[in-house]
């Protein structure tokens, strides 16, 4: 099914199709990329998307469209942090937990930790994120390796990774580490490649950094839409 998804494009350097000038981001005000199941096959202003596909579905979205972000430490995110289930609220708030709120929690059993580790890695999509970092592209934890496979999440390299997590507690944000979007999306807006886009209720790049994928209003991964804000 042929699906345009409609909104202001914020493209980094590198991630939009005909920018050959480097350190030039692209924006399109009134922009759209058109999907063909899980592979985009146009980019550019609405018009021009549109009239390609007239018959396609088109979503409208507030703020603005910009590739899918990666996240740089889903291991530590997952294995080193507890996500509680939301009938544990009550009890345990909505955060993760860690450090010594974790270690409180004793010994947890293998069913608990793949419930957390499911609900990290959805809780990830809630911050338009569409790929997660490991050495060698690949886990070896159990939990991890399955609940990303089964997730359709990408897996990345860790090549320019940060060392450390910034901030007094762990965040499902990839904007945590200050990088701008350049150095957070994972990969371009490019014709034949995987749809992989996240969009933000946000006017524009700047108000994106600043108040960080919190703004997410929905994530597309490889052509499905797998979180919609209320």
């Amino acid at each position: 099914m042929l699906t345009i998804h409609a909104a202001p494009l914020v493209l980094p350097a590198g991630a939009a199709p005909g920018t050959d000038a480097p350190g030039t981001d692209t924006a399109v005000a009134d922009g759209a990329v058109l999907v063909d199941g899980d592979r985009i096959t146009t980019v550019g202003p609405y018009d021009e998307v549109a009239e390609q596909a007239p018959g396609a579905r088109v979503r409208r979205w507030p703020g603005v469209l910009t590739p899918g972000l990666r996240q740089w430490h889903p291991l530590w995110l997952l294995r080193h942090c507890y996500h509680p289930d939301p009938r544990e609220a009550d009890e345990l708030g909505e955060e993760p937990l860690w450090g010594e709120k974790l270690a409180a929690l004793g010994d947890l059993p293998e069913t608990r930790w793949s419930g957390s580790v499911r609900r990290g890695v959805q809780r990830m999509l809630r911050y338009g994120t569409t790929a997660v970092a490991s050495p060698g592209a690949r886990f070896r934890d159990p939990l991890v390796a399955t609940a990303v496979a089964r997730s359709g999440l990408a897996v990345v390299g860790t090549s320019g990774a940060p060392g450390t997590l910034l901030g007094e507690r762990p965040g499902l944000d990839p904007f945590a580490e200050g990088y701008d979007l350049r150095g957070t999306v994972h990969a371009p807006l490019s014709v034949g490649g995987r749809a992989d886009l996240a969009v933000f209720d946000v006017p524009d790049e700047t108000a994106l950094r600043e108040r960080g994928a919190v703004t997410c209003v929905a994530t597309v991964l490889a052509g499905r839409l797998v979180y919609r804000a209320r």
